[in-house]
């Protein structure tokens, strides 16, 4: 098992200009990281306009992998297959040129998402039913035009709507194709009110990479606005309660005893650590890097 670091965790750094995402890249390896998962918010690989592929922003990133001694393990990418007509078939293309941009980087595996349909009135089993066929057969063009570039397409349990136990074995099965897989998030599945512990043991002999994160867990919202810090840090799950990211280990997800449940199975491919909390983001990348490694180690 290769502990490593997403680079969502430091994409405000990232935007502020703090990390290139080459020092990323470099500052997550000399912190313990084994591998570096790619999430192209706070930077991009192509045009925003055209759409042309920014081969030297690439080579940057492979160079910096390969000086650092780490390896690039992934690359996550949004998606909404959840539409019709035209709307849809430009999706599937985008998501297709994404691929690319993958396999330029030398990766054989791409997260994309499926579906983001807001809160929970809008995440219902019944609608859900209705869009599978049109997800399923979307995902599985883009899972095949994939295999064409090397590249395996991955399911990720996110967010409210694609996620929970039943869905993500419904998408899977759906597809059936030997290019598409899990990428089993243990900390997302308490989004929809499900106990992390019980889907990793369910789902782990099914995953091809693994997302690590923790939450603080509320039953209710207990306040994170003031007037002068307006955003709220936190957020609603399917049944109402209150999660807010944490620093791995200190939050209210059962964490040492995840890693134990991934070894079990028989899991012995790459963890990317999310972090997505309040707290300064190289300290509790750190902290979550070197809790992560000791539990593996010590599972």
């Amino acid at each position: 098992m290769r502990i490593g670091l997403s680079s969502y965790s430091v994409n405000g750094l990232i935007q502020q200009g703090a990390f290139t995402l080459e020092g990323a890249i470099d500052w997550a390896a000399r912190n313990g990281a084994e591998v570096f998962e790619l999430v192209p918010f706070a930077f991009r690989f192509d045009d925003k306009d055209t759409g042309q592929i920014n081969l030297p922003a690439i080579k940057a990133a492979r160079q910096a992998a390969k000086d650092a001694g780490i390896r690039l393990c992934n690359y996550s990418v949004g998606g909404n297959l959840t539409q019709e007509g035209a709307a849809q078939e430009a999706e599937v293309q985008r998501l297709c040129h994404q691929v690319d941009i993958a396999a330029e980087l030398g990766l054989t595996r791409m997260r994309h998402d499926i579906g983001w349909l807001g809160g929970p009135l809008k995440s219902t089993t019944a609608l859900f039913e209705r869009l599978l066929p049109r997800m399923v057969e979307a995902t599985a063009r883009v899972s095949a035009y994939a295999k064409t570039r090397g590249v395996k397409t991955l399911l990720e349990n996110h967010g409210l709507f694609v996620n929970g136990s039943d869905r993500v074995q419904r998408v899977l099965d759906g597809v059936g194709a030997d290019n598409y897989g899990l990428l089993l998030d243990t900390g997302n599945i308490a989004c929809v009110d499900e106990d992390p512990l019980a889907f990793t043991r369910l789902l782990a002999p099914r995953a091809d990479m693994v997302h690590l994160k923790d939450f603080y867990v509320r039953p209710g919202n207990p306040g994170g606005t003031a007037p002068q810090y307006p955003d709220d840090n936190g957020f609603l799950t399917r049944g109402g309660r209150w999660l807010r990211g944490a620093i791995l280990g200190q939050g209210d997800l059962d964490i040492p005893g995840t890693i134990r449940a991934l070894k079990q199975a028989g899991y012995k491919g790459d963890v990317a650590i999310e972090f997505e909390g309040m707290e300064e983001a190289r300290q509790a990348s750190a902290i979550s890097i070197a809790n992560a490694r000791r539990w593996a180690e010590e599972a």
